[in-house]
Order: C-alpha cells, then structure tokens, then sequence
C-alpha cells in the first residue's frame, strides 16, 4: 500500500553499502529508509552470488556474499530502518528544505538528505551472441549467477570469461563438480594476481582445463538440455566440450534509471562526488559505493563503507542543523538504541 514516509535519510540501494550507510548514519541518530528494486536485500550479493566468497572485507579472510549480507542487516538492525523493497524511485522533488523522493509502487518519502548507494543502476547480465539461447537459460542449462554450489555437484560446467567472477566460481566449484573448464580468449586474467595464480596451480594440477584462446561460438543440445558448448579460436577452429551447465561471466551492462533525469553530474553512467563528503552536484543528494566517480575511486566494498561514514558525516549537520557533531570512536559510544 503506498504511502508517504518521514525520515532523515532516504537511501537507495539495499546492497552492502546502503546497508552500512544505515549503522553509520544510526550511530549520529539520524533514521533511514531504504529503497531497492530486487525483493530481497543485498543488492548483486544476493541477486548475483550469495554463495561466492569475498576476501577482502576486514576481519574476514573470507565470507560468502549473503553470510555478509546477514551481519549487515543485522548490524542496522537496532536502528530500525524501514525497508520498501520491490520498487524504484521513479522521480525527486523539493518541498521547501524537505526533499521528496517518489517510487514506483507510490509511496512519497519525505527526508532530509538521500544517499544514492545503488551499485551501478539497474543491471543485468551481458548475454553472449548464442543461437538458440533462451531455451537454455530457461531450462537452466545456462545460468549467469550461482546461487548455490550444490546445484552443480557432478556436473560438467563450463565457465567462460576472464574477470574475478568467473576465476573465483571456477576455483569454487572445481569442488563439487565433475569438471570445470575455463573458456577464455587470452592467457591473461583480469582477476585478483593471488586468484589467478590459484587458476593457474589448480590447471597445472589437473583440477581445472582451460580452454585458451578460445571464445564461445554454440551450444549443442535439444535446445533445452544442453550436451556440450562449441568454442573457437580467431582462426575458425572449433572444438566440442561436454558440458551440463555454461556459465558466462561477461559482466554486467547497467543502467541508472530514472536517476539519470535528475540533474546529477555524470562520468560513464557513474554519478560525480566530492571525495571528501561524497556530495552530489544536486543539494542534498549524496552517492557511495559503486556508482559513485572522483579520482582515485577503487570499486572495492571496503571503499564503499567509508564512504558511507563520509557521507552520513556530512548530512548530519543538515538533519541537525547547529548542532556540534561530538566525534566519538564506537568502542567508547557503543550502539545506541534505536527509538
């Protein structure tokens, strides 16, 4: 049912990243809404990959995506944000100092300050040039995420690209699948050095094949259970590789929706912040974590969550004008309990 919301901070985005915008921002005493299109929280975490492993989150040599999305939901948890999840913001108005935010489902939330923290928009995976691949992405012969490792156990998967996605699932599942191959166009991975030097051990050993410079060129089958993938060289040279399930990693193509209409200063389809206060060039709007753009941005969760701190910093004097922002380190504060 829609509704009109009052808060201090409207945050778009339920991904890592918003999520942690709502402890920081809860920590200064200021409450949250969070919008997000998916259903669910956790943003490409959940949607993408709950089950691949992330190494470079503080404190944690590694930890399954949704596991990192349970302890962040749960770290906002006593500040009580109030989640509308399955609908978007369609448009942003001003009523005086109040900036109302409108979403598809027809709720009107009026707040303060708005955190973009939507990754990088909309997103989808980007499909390859396949004949016939709709009946094997429905019968599921082709998925572009892995949502649990079991579904692949004594299968023949073939795992094509040459980013973190597809290096980190190939190492993961050589655990439970039959065999794994790696189809890539080049030697050289665009993964983290220590993953690809893993990929490399675990081909040196048997434990995975790869199939370089290779690129995928059809899929074999009755159009719905698939039997192998057809891969080629640049020369035309092709070969068969059995197979139960293609997994292609070609990234993601993104789009930012109706925020795009909203004035924002834009580099590629990534939103323009100051890097010390994450502010927007529109008053009041703020950006953290993957969309966000300034010069020397890494595109690392890690960076995302101390954008957030920034961020919720530089609100607090607008939720609370003239008052004093005492600084205190959390271990000295400890959690306030929400209202």
């Amino acid at each position: 049912m829609a509704a009109v919301i009052e808060t201090d901070v409207a945050i778009i985005g339920a991904g890592p990243v918003g999520l942690f915008a709502v402890f920081e921002c809860g920590m200064l005493r200021m409450k949250c809404v969070v919008v997000d299109a998916l259903e669910a929280v956790g943003g490409q975490c959940t949607a993408l990959y709950p089950e691949k492993p992330i190494y470079d989150i503080p404190a944690h040599p590694a930890i399954g995506a949704a596991e990192l999305i349970g302890k962040l939901e749960h770290q906002a948890a006593p500040f009580t944000p109030i989640y509308l999840l399955g609908r978007r913001v369609e448009r942003l108005g001003r009523d005086g100092a109040t900036i109302e935010l409108h979403t598809s489902a027809g709720d009107t939330i009026r707040c303060k300050a708005v955190i973009i923290a939507a990754g990088a928009g909309a997103f989808g995976p980007n499909r390859p040039p396949i004949e016939g691949l709709a009946g094997y992405e429905a019968s599921g012969a082709v998925r572009y995420l892995v949502a649990r490792r079991e579904d692949f156990r004594g299968k023949r998967v073939v795992i094509a690209g040459g980013g973190d996605s597809a290096v980190d699932w190939a190492l993961s599942l050589k655990q439970v699948a039959a065999k794994v191959t790696v189809v890539h166009r080049r030697p050289k991975f665009r993964a983290a050095p220590e993953s690809a030097a893993q990929l490399d051990a675990a081909a040196a050993r048997g434990e995975i094949e790869m199939a370089i410079p290779f690129q995928l060129h059809a899929l074999k089958g009755d159009g719905s259970k698939l039997e192998a993938v057809v891969v080629s060289t640049l020369k035309g040279e092709e070969k068969d590789i059995p197979a139960d399930h293609l997994l292609p990693f070609y990234g993601l193509s993104m789009e930012l929706g109706p925020i795009a209409a909203w004035g924002l200063a834009l580099d590629r389809h990534h939103v323009t912040v100051e890097p010390a206060t994450c502010a927007t060039n529109v008053d009041g709007v703020f950006a953290i974590g993957d969309i966000a753009s300034y010069p020397g941005k890494l595109k690392l969760i890690l960076q995302g969550f101390s954008e957030a701190a920034m961020a919720a910093h530089a609100i607090h004097p607008r939720v609370f004008p003239g008052e004093a922002l005492h600084f205190e380190y959390s271990t000295s504060k400890g959690v306030p309990a929400g209202d």
